[in-house]
């Protein structure tokens, strides 16, 4: 499974966290996101105020530190790929109701889980690579998690990433599986794969290279340095692209949608209705302006 992941370089530019609109209701029953999955992961029947679905006690396990927590003030909703970690892995070129699916994805449990809010701060947006959980004895879990995310979600992999959890896979988890799981939900669109059967993970990772400002090169079976521009996953409807899949512009047009990226002369734009400084353009209109890092 491992190697139906890409291996790329991360693009780390526009990331907002507005960008994922989450604790959505999306199936329209009244309960947000997070209360969902605090109703869904306590570990005792849930009190729940029906008039606002508000869990108002609950008891709940954190599986990354091994913690019974009973207030649910100390209990955080982690996206088991955080949503900066999708961005730089690919999300970076979903639509908008694209990226809200994957924050609000309840339909397969291994997306969003309860945990101690300390524990989550310390992960934040990090990789395998940077953090693994507290409970060592959860940490293959953890990888099959991780990776089925990944896979479901056509999301790519680093290369330092990639390589922990190769090791990983090849030490502490060597018999690990990974249940199948269902394509990602229909709102979002995204060319992922779908998991038929239990799986085991393997290991040869198909490596590409991301979209970066400047021209990237990887190996050919010859031996030899060849180019290569390829995305993670696209989605567009833009009519004009660059070799790399994103869309050529030119700067200080008007543009849409809002959040939107381009790039001209190698450089990365973004459509916003406020310059670099946050003051808005006149008449309310969305720019082609520079990217912030």
């Amino acid at each position: 499974m491992l190697a139906s992941i890409k291996v790329e370089n991360e693009y780390k530019w526009g990331y907002r966290r507005s960008l994922f609109a989450h604790w959505s209701d999306l199936d329209g029953n009244g309960c947000d996101t997070r209360e969902e999955v605090l109703k869904r992961d306590s570990i005792s029947k849930p009190q729940v105020d029906p008039y606002r679905c508000y869990v108002v006690a609950g008891d709940w396990y954190s599986k990354y530190d091994g913690k019974t927590l009973r207030d649910r003030s100390d209990v955080d909703i982690d996206h088991v790929v955080a949503l900066k970690e999708a961005w730089d892995s690919g999300a970076w070129a979903w639509s908008t109701s694209q990226r809200q699916a994957f924050a609000n994805d309840l339909t397969d449990r291994r997306t969003l889980i309860a945990v101690t809010d300390r524990v989550n701060a310390s992960k934040s947006d990090k990789d395998p690579s940077n953090w693994m959980p507290p409970l060592k004895r959860y940490w293959c879990t953890y990888l099959g998690d991780w990776i089925s995310v990944k896979a479901r979600w056509g999301l790519s992999m680093d290369q330092s990433e990639y390589g922990r959890i190769k090791n990983l896979l090849a030490s502490d988890c060597s018999t690990l599986t990974i249940a199948s799981w269902s394509a990602a939900p229909a709102l979002a669109g995204v060319p992922a794969t779908s998991g038929t059967a239990a799986t085991t993970a393997t290991t040869t990772p198909r490596t590409t290279v991301a979209p970066s400002l400047s021209p990237t090169t990887t190996s050919n079976n010859s031996g030899t340095a060849a180019p290569t521009n390829t995305t993670a996953v696209a989605n567009s409807t833009v009519n004009t692209t660059s070799p790399s899949g994103v869309k050529d512009i030119y700067p200080g047009s008007y543009c849409a949608p809002v959040d939107g990226l381009g790039t001209y002369k190698g450089t990365v734009y973004v459509c916003s209705k406020t310059n670099a400084e946050g003051s808005p353009y006149a008449g309310g209109r969305a720019r082609w302006r520079k990217a912030t890092n």
